[in-house]
């Protein structure tokens, strides 16, 4: 089962009183619509670049000064050292053993750099990078209670002023709820930190290199896993995509087991109902499970549609989705 750092939003979106048959979400995405009663119309809207997705219960930090982008390259995974303006990126904080602490989403302006992250994210990590600033010349924020992340079709991630989130909703709208955003980010196969990894997660089995982890940059903490298990491939585990028997009256939970036969082999990430391919989910299962097996998820039916290869790294570079 996994182990998520995911909580609870602390900021309730205005949205939820003001938008007409806006349903909270449970956690971790309380604090935002679930939907605004039209689940399918919302996810087939985001699909034709329609509206928006309020996720103002993301945290948002944002590091300036003149040394950001290097030294935010020597201690995160992606290679950030000379980003252009306004370029939309992602890295990752890992462990020193590779596995996977803090994923950050964001993009600098030539003056800050600008991420967002998990529900209540923010504060450890800002105290993380405090405790790694030394003598460089950056600042560290955790700014969420003044900024919030919207989603809008064709831009992505867009942070904007918490107080402007009503007049935002009024010009871009209508909204869609974070149930069509997770069904279209599970279908595409993207995972989510906390919800589709665990404490041992790392980047090779989660299909972030290249998105979260550059492997032509310098040294950073957790590279040695990242490059040794990318030479020699076959990371331990591989995320997959579930398509789930859409006759059952019920979507696997998080952390639900994922069983082979007779074996348990992974878990389930999250899940959610897709307009047109039905229940999906996403898991992290075993390397070593035939990429055509037949499997269970919390006994749901379930094929499976690989996202990360079994095979993958150095000399593997197939094409699965």
């Amino acid at each position: 089962m996994s182990s998520s750092p995911v909580t609870a939003a602390t900021h309730r979106s205005p949205l939820l009183d003001t938008m007409p048959g806006a349903v909270e979400a449970d956690p971790p995405d309380a604090g935002v619509a679930w939907h605004y009663g039209e689940w399918s119309a919302e996810q087939r809207r985001l699909v034709a670049g329609e509206g928006f997705v309020d996720l103002s219960h993301r945290g948002v930090v944002r590091v300036s000064g003149p040394d950001r982008l290097g030294w935010l390259n020597s201690i995160t995974s992606q290679l950030l050292e000379g980003l252009a303006p306004h370029t939309p990126t992602a890295t990752l904080v890992l462990s020193p053993n590779g596995h996977v602490e803090h994923a950050m989403y964001g993009y600098d302006d030539g003056e800050a750099f600008w991420a967002h992250v998990e529900p209540g994210a923010a504060a450890p990590l800002v105290e993380w990078l405090d405790s790694m600033r030394f003598m460089m010349r950056v600042e560290v924020e955790d700014i969420t209670d003044s900024y919030a992340v919207v989603h809008r079709p064709g831009e992505g991630e867009v942070i904007i002023e918490r107080e402007t989130l009503p007049a935002y909703a009024e010009k871009h709208g209508p909204p869609s709820g974070v149930w069509a955003h997770e069904a279209l980010r599970i279908a595409a196969g993207a995972p989510r930190h906390g919800l589709d990894t665990d404490h041992r997660a790392i980047p090779n089995e989660m299909g972030w290199i290249g998105p979260a982890v550059a492997l032509d940059k310098g040294c950073y903490r957790g590279q040695e896993t990242v490059a040794r298990v990318h030479t020699l491939g076959r990371p331990p585990r591989r995320l997959v995509l579930l398509h789930l028997d859409g006759s059952v009256a019920h979507l696997p939970p998080h952390g639900a087991d994922v069983v082979h036969g007779e074996r348990t082999v992974g878990f389930v990430g999250s899940a959610a109902l897709h307009h047109e391919l039905g229940p999906v989910a996403l898991a992290l299962v075993k390397r070593n499970v035939p990429v055509d097996a037949g499997l269970l998820a919390d006994g749901v039916a379930a094929s499976q549609e690989a996202v990360v290869d079994p095979e993958a790294g150095l000399h593997v570079r197939p094409q699965l989705r």
